[in-house]
């Protein structure tokens, strides 16, 4: 069984013609795509400098507008002002720093031009007052317009599936193409010219990503095409009978599945999403090379909705994050989830996602203020994002952003410094393996997001990690393995190595008990380091049994323990997604936390004394000897204010603690905080939360 995929490339007929397309214009998309994990590239510079806070308009040109229906009388008159130098001041003086502006919404290039002219002058105002342009490009296509113009698009749109047609939510005049047709990459590459020759774009934003790779989208002739391509170049043909049980792939199609999964094992549709994933991130390949031939300093951002919120990403929506972040340089999420906890005592969060775009070297933009947001969002944002603040709002938010939201901004331009050339310091790394979280929606998926909410509602600093990040694990100090169960020799080796080198590790249920085309092995893949045996084999339609027995060992220089089971307060339906109404703090939540704290050794860098509905994240400059802990109260509507917080700090390399003080955007001045410092630790007494406050704690 191969255990890396190899590179391919396109056949011949209608792929041929496409080929020499992407020869002319000088690019070749259809390259392997970075690996996964890949080492962080070089983003453009402003990225790096800039306090991030913006806002966009790219919903309202009226061509858009009067199609949809249901706007108010004066929706026009508003478009109006949006293109004022006075709405751009009132948003200079708001504190945004990039906006979004009206560019392509899918009705055509000609059927847009006088909106896009429009777009062009309000570029040139807000390039004007200093901030930074971003445009907004649709991936739909409306095609009452747009045939006018190019009648050979009928060819691109994607045919109906299971009886029904494919356009965008309700607005059935939004048709859906298949991105990887030649005729829509080549019409594309006009759209992104424009940008960067008529707007002078600083910022790329792709719209509705997810919806790109969804499961109907490959049904299109051409799709089906590249599909036994792409198994025909993936495998030889003696891989390929091992895999399906015959090599000539000539009548293979993709699956069609209306129905939620559970485990995925069927080889072909574990497969078509691995193809689909391969192809978006080819289509963003070529976008993201087209656009930095025309400005090296061009940022690309996409929208793929759900970051990481229980959805199977990779099956649902053609997204494998490693693999499409290494061609971005920031993400949006409208995952929902909004900060907060329920009334049935579920901390809501998307703590995760900040936490996977930092891994990959992202920016994450994300709905924070306006009428969407709040100030407990914007918290969020400035605790686990980086340099971001999020999006305040349509492009008229200056006339009426809430007071309490405006003073976050100020706090944030006022203290940017804290935010900028950081690391977040991670005690544990929770792999997120792709095989395994690709291919089965339930066990793993609820152990994950479990296991992820035990760590966060405890305070215990970590990382969310993927496959190639096992190549180098010196940061951490235990690596986490919920129910990891498809991992490959390789990952196994690098596990073994991590933890005989001194590193913990803390698995559960059946982790390592199959192969990444989720065959069951005979036993446990890591049983030297689980030291148990797996439970009997009831075969591919029974579920594995768990184990009763939690173990404590030592392998070489490191502790391994390996728990039986994550124990959901709320059980989830087989097939569903692990969404937040399941992220109940499981019922050995405290179980799983001893085991991280006992396989680090000891103590972990930041361990905090606050309620379960704190959350906390610490970050370093080294440059500057400086720790910075965030803190963020998500019960702030029921309990608006937290006394009694404790910081039990690791202060590194026999340093001293010289100053320490604490910031929040509702505390004008800072407070000075007292420290005791014994055995290379420091406590700190926090005297009040309300909603965020930010720990400075500066080394000699």
């Amino acid at each position: 069984m191969p255990q890396q995929r190899k590179s391919w490339v396109l056949g011949l007929g209608i792929v041929g013609i496409f080929a020499t397309l992407v020869w002319w214009a000088g690019i070749n998309p259809l390259a392997a795509p970075s690996p996964q994990g890949q080492a962080a590239r070089p983003h453009p510079s402003w990225l790096h400098t800039l306090p991030i806070v913006t806002v966009s308009n790219h919903d309202d040109m009226p061509i858009f507008r009067r199609r949809v229906g249901g706007g108010p009388l004066w929706q026009e008159e508003d478009y109006e002002k949006e293109h004022t130098e006075e709405a751009i001041d009132k948003l200079k003086e708001l504190g945004v720093t990039v906006v979004i502006v009206h560019f392509y919404k899918g009705f055509g290039l000609e059927a847009e031009k006088e909106h896009r002219e429009k777009g062009m002058k309000l570029a040139a105002l807000v390039h004007k007052k200093g901030l930074k342009v971003g445009v907004y490009v649709g991936s739909t296509i409306a095609y009452e317009t747009f045939l006018l113009e190019k009648p050979e698009a009928e060819s691109w749109f994607v045919p109906d599936f299971l009886g029904k047609p494919v356009f965008y939510d309700g607005q059935t005049f939004r048709k859906r193409v298949y991105f990887m047709h030649p005729g829509y990459r080549e019409y594309m590459r006009r759209v992104l010219k424009s940008a960067e020759d008529d707007f002078h774009a600083d910022l790329i934003h792709f719209d509705n990503t997810s919806m790109q790779a969804q499961p109907p989208i490959f049904q299109h002739p051409l799709a089906i095409e590249q599909f036994r391509e792409f198994l025909n170049n993936k495998y030889t043909a003696n891989e390929r009978e091992q895999r399906f049980g015959f090599s000539d792939m000539r009548y293979v199609l993709p699956p069609r599945w209306d129905r939620p999964l559970g485990a995925i094992n069927d080889p072909l549709f574990q497969e078509w999403a691995d193809f689909r994933c391969e192809r978006l991130t080819a289509y963003y390949a070529e976008m993201e090379a087209l656009l930095r031939q025309q400005n090296p300093d061009v940022a690309v951002e996409t929208n793929p909705h759900m970051g990481i919120s229980g959805h199977n990403t990779v099956w649902e929506e053609g997204v494998d994050y490693p693999r499409l972040l290494s061609h971005l340089d920031a993400v949006w999420t409208e995952e929902g989830d909004a900060a907060g906890v329920t009334d049935q005592g579920i901390l809501v969060n998307r703590i995760r996602t900040f936490k996977m775009t930092n891994t990959l070297h992202n920016t994450l933009f994300v709905a924070s203020g306006g009428e969407e947001g709040n100030t407990l969002q914007l918290a969020e944002a400035l605790a686990f994002g980086r340099q971001c603040i999020g999006d305040v709002g349509g492009v008229l938010a200056g006339y009426d952003l809430p007071q309490d939201q405006r003073q976050y901004l100020k706090f944030f331009h006022r203290n940017f410094d804290y935010y900028r050339d950081v690391d977040n310091v991670a005690d544990v790394a929770v792999l997120h393996s792709f095989a395994t979280m690709a291919y089965n929606n339930d066990r793993p998926a609820v152990s994950t997001m479990l296991f992820e909410q035990s760590l966060i509602q405890d305070k215990v600093p970590f990382d969310i990690i993927f496959d190639d990040n096992l190549k180098d694990l010196s940061k951490y100090r235990v690596l986490a393995l919920p129910d990891q169960e498809c991992l490959t020799d390789e990952q196994m080796n690098l596990i073994r190595k991590f933890v005989s080198g001194g590193g913990g590790l803390v698995a559960t249920e059946h982790t390592s008990l199959y192969t990444p085309w989720r065959l069951r092995r005979r036993n446990f893949g890591l049983k030297d380091l689980i030291g148990l045996d797996a439970p009997p084999w009831r075969g591919t339609y029974e579920p594995e049994a768990i184990l009763k027995t939690t173990t404590h060992s030592k392998f070489g220089s490191g502790r391994v323990v390996y728990i039986p089971e994550v124990k959901p307060a709320i059980p989830k339906p087989s097939g569903e997604d692990m969404t937040s109404e399941y992220w109940k703090l499981p019922i050995n939540w405290r179980e799983l936390n001893d085991a991280v704290k006992w396989a680090a050794g000891g103590q972990l860098s930041l361990e905090v004394v606050a309620p379960a509905t704190v959350a906390a994240e610490i970050t370093e400059q080294k440059r500057n000897k400086t720790l910075m802990v965030h803190l963020v109260n998500y019960n702030v509507a029921k309990a608006p204010s937290v006394r009694g917080i404790v910081l039990n700090l690791r202060i590194a390399n026999q340093q001293k603690v010289s100053k320490a003080f604490l910031l929040s955007p509702e505390d004008e001045s800072s407070v000075p905080l007292a420290v005791t410092e014994k055995g290379g630790r420091a406590m700190i007494p926090i005297p009040l939360l309300r909603t965020y406050a930010l720990a400075v704690i500066q080394a000699e």
